[in-house]
């Protein structure tokens, strides 16, 4: 069982940073791939990024590549997502999820432990 609390989302500008974390709790965290995702105001959930259990893999969606970046801490059962240069089109609820095995994969239905969400609003 893992269970996993995103934070760092708010209210930012056009153009900000934001820096996402997800902790995870719980045994095994490094033996897990990790991804986000997000929800648009009234659209599906879309992939973000993903990274593999070591960090040594990663893989963007194309609207963030060049902007976001992920990354993991196993020492710390934390993943991050860096936001920089944010859009408007980046508002949305954003999931960090928990895969069980080493690869990463941008199938939603291949996640096994979601977050609650953490919203992200950005003004332009």
């Amino acid at each position: 069982q893992l269970q996993l609390v995103e934070s760092g989302g708010g209210l930012v500008q056009t153009g900000d940073s934001l820096r996402l974390s997800c902790a995870g709790s719980g045994r095994y965290f490094h033996n897990y791939a990790m991804g986000w995702f997000r929800q648009p105001p009234g659209n599906e959930r879309e992939f973000v990024a993903a990274i593999s259990w070591q960090g040594h893999t990663t893989d963007y969606a194309d609207s963030v590549k060049g902007r976001f970046t992920i990354s993991r801490d196993n020492t710390e059962n934390t993943m991050y997502l860096q936001m920089n240069g944010l859009k408007a089109e980046d508002t949305a609820v954003y999931y960090c999820a928990a895969k069980w095995g080493i690869v990463n994969t941008n199938d939603e239905s291949s996640y096994d432990y979601w977050g609650q969400g953490t919203q992200v609003t950005v003004a332009s």
